[in-house]
């Protein structure tokens, strides 16, 4: 072993050139002059600038309330007095019935949901099947003799 057989576990780093030819030289791989060759620049997105100009969407919308019901069908709605002109005493009444005797319109092509009002009197004991029925309704029909299903 003699010293001039030793090598070296690590090669000396050179300094990179300077200048024209080097790799990092002159503007160091920024470019020109100006924002972008400076500390620290950063450029906003060309998107968010479109994206400000657009005005703010304030509160819920006019349109708010229909895009949530838009598969509701609408509510029907039949009066006492109609129904005790058409029914007889212990008929049923139904949104299909109801259909049948003309007292309401079809809803998107099939029975629509029913309501029934209190409006008039009613004499006749009467089924309700299938239909909603409002407090002054229910305790005409329960007067009269009917009953009530859900």
């Amino acid at each position: 072993m003699q010293l001039h057989t030793f090598s070296p576990r690590t090669k000396n780093r050179k300094n990179p050139p300077v200048g024209r030819g080097g790799k990092r030289g002159k503007t160091s791989g920024r470019g020109g002059k100006g924002q972008t060759a400076r500390a620290g620049h950063k450029i906003r997105p060309e998107s968010r600038d479109l994206i400000k100009k657009l005005p703010k969407l304030r509160g819920h919308g006019k349109n708010r309330a229909r895009t949530v019901r838009t598969n509701r069908l609408p509510v029907s709605v039949v009066n006492l007095s109609a129904i005790e002109a058409v029914y007889k005493a212990g008929e049923t009444i139904s949104p299909a019935t109801l259909l049948a005797k003309d007292l309401v319109r079809r809803a998107k092509g099939r029975a629509p949901i029913v309501k029934i009002l209190g409006v008039g009197s009613l004499t006749k004991a009467l089924i309700v099947d299938g239909c909603t029925v409002s407090t002054g309704a229910r305790t005409a029909l329960l007067a009269a003799g009917g009953t009530i299903h859900a």
